[in-house]
């Protein structure tokens, strides 16, 4: 059982995802929470790794830090996609492990889940058919780290539980059209058009495909929860249950940020999987449901990238 005096080390913890659970933690009253920047700790050099570990001797590990992006990026970088982040999830695992870290929470993606698994996708789909090919370098990197988390606890009897949130926006997101996901890629767009008063914006794609989308201060209470009270082998997902569009998506877009031009979909454009949408009934039934509803966290989002321009990752 974890403690609010323990050591807390969050790996990306000013990311999108890293930052939220930092804000989760000192909501709930942990204090001793420690992060490090890149530029501080390669979380891929093995050697930096260990000498982090070896000075600080985390009580707790939550391993948020890898290298994301949209389908573009995953597209042109899927060998760095892969290396990167086996090395930073082999680096800080087995590391955890040689320290005798009590707790860790490795965080998936629901991506990487099989291109075609039942709706909605429950934990055991995982492994069960081919991947969806616009990012499944990514996947297959954070499949191993899942796996890892697994055998470590099979073998050592090692504390190490993992969650596969679905797509999450919110504070500190990426805006960067040439890696950004679909939500913030749309926020941006839509608000450029407004300000430069375009006639219209081009989004990829059919819009016809199904996302679920989660607030990413929702998904960090929910990994809190989980470092609480959870101590299975299996995955857990996090996320609402509820999905849209992607047109539905850019709908709710347009209009919270004020754009009245067109929208224009360019169908030479990947959709990528057709429907991703959880099974969050195991989550729901451990105690935990989301708060932000999408129409709500789409106003919170797009109220902090107004905010927040200048040091928005652009």
């Amino acid at each position: 059982m974890i403690n609010h005096n323990d050591k807390i080390y969050v790996a990306g913890h000013r990311g999108l995802v890293g930052s939220a659970i930092v804000r989760s933690l000192e909501r709930q009253g942990y204090t001793n929470i420690i992060g490090r920047t890149h530029r501080e700790l390669d979380l891929t050099d093995q050697a930096a790794v260990r000498a982090f570990f070896d000075t600080e001797n985390p009580d707790v590990v939550i391993l948020a830090a890898a290298k994301v992006g949209g389908i573009n990026a995953n597209n042109t970088q899927p060998a760095m996609f892969a290396y990167e982040n086996m090395q930073i999830q082999c680096n800080v695992i087995n590391e955890s492990h040689k320290h005798n870290v009590k707790k860790l929470l490795f965080l998936g993606s629901t991506c990487i889940y099989p291109r075609m698994a039942p709706q909605p996708i429950p934990e055991d789909a995982l492994l069960t058919g081919p991947l969806e090919e616009t990012n499944e370098a990514y996947a297959i990197a954070k499949i191993s780290g899942l796996e890892m988390c697994k055998f470590y606890k099979r073998q050592y009897g090692d504390n190490y539980i993992s969650c596969m949130p679905t797509n999450l926006y919110g504070p500190y997101d990426n805006y960067d059209l040439s890696g950004s996901h679909v939500l913030p890629a749309m926020i941006r767009k839509f608000h450029e058009a407004r300000v430069n008063n375009a006639p219209s914006v081009e989004l990829w794609g059919t819009g016809t495909p199904l996302r679920e989308f989660l607030y990413v201060d929702d998904m960090a209470d929910a990994c809190v929860f989980l470092l609480e009270n959870y101590e299975g082998e299996q995955h857990v997902n996090i996320g609402t249950g509820k999905e849209v569009t992607i047109a539905g998506l850019a709908d709710i877009v347009k209009k919270t940020v004020g754009y009245e031009g067109e929208i224009v979909w360019n169908k030479d454009m990947p959709d990528g999987t057709p429907r991703k949408l959880t099974d969050v009934s195991k989550l729901h039934g451990l105690g935990w449901t989301h708060k932000i509803e999408l129409e709500e966290g789409v106003r919170l989002a797009y109220e902090w990238f107004k905010d927040n321009v200048d040091q928005a990752r652009m």
